[in-house]
């Protein structure tokens, strides 16, 4: 389990302006100072959380469940 203080839901846009629905979940670990939040979690340079491939599996699939429930 991944823990998350909050989770921010995106959609964005495309260059190419295609049509598809494009989500980006980007959670925020807790502890992270409200400074550090909101569009400053989004920045680069602040780095990414590291999770190995096959956690991002197993959220991917228990996410794609929810979904349909």
């Amino acid at each position: 389990m991944l823990p998350v203080e909050r989770l921010y839901v995106l959609s964005l846009g495309s260059p190419q302006a295609n049509r598809h629905v494009h989500w980006h979940l980007a959670p925020l670990p807790p502890g992270v100072p409200y400074e550090d939040q909101q569009i400053a979690a989004f920045e680069a340079s602040r780095g990414v959380l590291d999770v190995p491939d096959d956690e991002v599996a197993v959220l991917a699939q228990r996410l794609g469940e929810r979904m349909t429930d």
